[in-house]
């Protein structure tokens, strides 16, 4: 995983909306729709963002296709140190 977080925060151009995504997953869960207002951007580029976290176990979804909600997985709470580092970086 932390291998993984590096990868998605520190060494992409993404890694600075992915980071953001997290911290509101963080607050509580939310979908895409609501992840692309509070980013400002594109409903397109909040979802890939989201298949990447997904991808590499960060986050997981909940519910039915239309309004399914993000949260964070018990794999990143284990690693939640890592991003915290990582993210002082940015």
């Amino acid at each position: 995983m932390e291998k993984a977080l590096w990868y998605l925060i520190a060494g992409t151009r993404g890694g600075a909306n992915r980071a953001r995504i997290i911290r509101l997953l963080d607050e509580r869960p939310r979908n895409a729709n609501q992840l692309a207002d509070e980013l400002d951007v594109d409903y397109n580029t909040a979802r890939h963002h989201l298949d990447k976290l997904a991808d590499h176990d960060v986050i997981e979804s909940g519910g039915g296709d239309y309004g399914t909600l993000y949260f964070l997985t018990d794999r990143f709470e284990r690693n939640r140190e890592t991003f915290e580092e990582i993210t002082q970086h940015l």
